[in-house]
């Protein structure tokens, strides 16, 4: 990974350039051929006027001749480009792969990122009537508060606890912790926290990141040529649900992230209860506790209750996110389901420094694209 944060003065693609130095340097691949590369970026046109990034990747990376090409699937756009890669490794196209995510947003006003995130939205039921995905997180979370007595105050303690994980991550945007008091119930944090979309808060947001990550795909014979240490994808699962939250059965139900989870529990081969830890897409902190119950962690309705008595800390049964997850690491929409594999792996080799889950053998990730129409996931193992 590069660090997360404010990069300015430097391009896209010179950030997807040093993710992708970084993953082939560790794997010892500089020197070896690579069959393809991936490039996953959700607004490379948009906001950095850059099209065809996977051969532009390529060219700085002097890659030739590996095939190369862009995927673009939102904020999942770095889940699809894994497992993509993954599929045509499996099918016997490629040997080796590799996926580089990144976006630069941060010189972009916040609105206009504000803008181009709704566009993910159904366009005639929500985009048109000034719906955002702050909106869409506020009336989730309104929803659990009258459903299962989840309230303001555990949608700040998945902030602390994150903050908490981020200022042990030196690849993290933000790495400065938080207080409950400072954020939650007190008159300094009515002015430290104001309302984005009730009851959602600022410090229930992520940032706005620059950043990219890199991984190295090869099939399983040959992975003890590049690593001591491989890192096996067991399961894959990948999901969809209707776009408009409106028209779900059951709009406190992420139904394709608990779709998604089932199906790489069972390519896996394991249940969530094998997991040592986890990596899910907090890009709102109730989104946090959602997924944790819809991907089978927790009965609906109680991970804020898991959350309250420290099972999710980093020093709990289950952590979740360890790397800050996207509320403090950061969110380069692009670049996130990346980073999410890349933090699993760096914690399934035992390399995450004061951020380690002690003994983690097996690992679970979900990359969520749009307010969880389009979800991938991932289960993690050490070989």
């Amino acid at each position: 990974m590069t660090k997360f944060g404010r990069h300015d003065g430097r391009t896209l693609i010179d950030l997807m350039t040093e993710s992708s130095i970084r993953a082939l340097e560790d794997a010892g691949a500089r020197d070896k051929s690579v069959d393809a590369v991936y490039a996953a970026s959700m607004l490379a046109g948009e906001l950095n006027n850059r099209t065809a990034i996977g051969s532009a990747l390529v060219d700085q990376l002097v890659l030739f001749p590996a095939a190369a090409e862009r995927l673009e699937n939102g904020p999942a756009a770095g889940g699809s480009a894994i497992k993509n890669a993954y599929c045509a490794i499996a099918c016997g196209m490629y040997d080796t792969v590799l996926v580089t995510g990144g976006e630069k947003m941060r010189h972009v006003r916040g609105e206009t990122i504000t803008d181009y995130v709704a566009t993910m939205t159904h366009m005639e039921a929500e985009y048109v009537h000034g719906i955002t995905l702050p909106s869409l997180a506020g009336m989730l979370a309104r929803l659990c508060m009258e459903r299962y007595g989840l309230s303001k105050e555990d949608l700040s303690r998945v902030a602390v606890k994150n903050h908490l994980n981020g200022s042990k991550n030196p690849y993290a945007h933000i790495q400065q912790p938080v207080t409950l008091e400072g954020i939650y119930g007190s008159p300094e944090a009515e002015v430290n926290n104001p309302p984005i979309a009730d009851p959602i808060r600022m410090y229930d947001c992520c940032p706005v990141t620059d950043g990219a990550a890199s991984v190295l795909l090869c099939a399983t014979e040959k992975a003890k040529e590049y690593t001591d240490t491989p890192i096996r994808i067991a399961g894959i699962g990948h999901a969809t649900d209707i776009m408009a939250v409106q028209d779900r059965k059951d709009p406190a139900v992420l139904e394709a992230v608990r779709i998604s989870a089932a199906q790489a529990f069972k390519m896996a081969k394991m249940t969530p209860q094998d997991m040592n830890l986890a990596e899910l897409h907090d890009a709102f902190t109730i989104l946090e506790i959602v997924e944790s119950e819809d991907a089978g962690f927790f009965k609906k309705g109680t991970g804020h209750i898991a959350l309250r008595d420290g099972v999710t800390a980093l020093d709990g049964k289950l952590p979740i996110n360890p790397s800050g997850g996207l509320k403090a690491r950061g969110h380069p929409v692009g670049a996130t389901g990346v980073s999410q594999v890349v933090e699993l792996t760096w914690q399934l080799r035992g390399d995450a420094d004061r951020r380690q889950v002690k003994g983690a053998r097996r690992a679970f990730s979900c990359n969520m694209g749009g307010f969880g129409n389009n979800v991938v996931s991932f289960v993690l193992e050490r070989s």
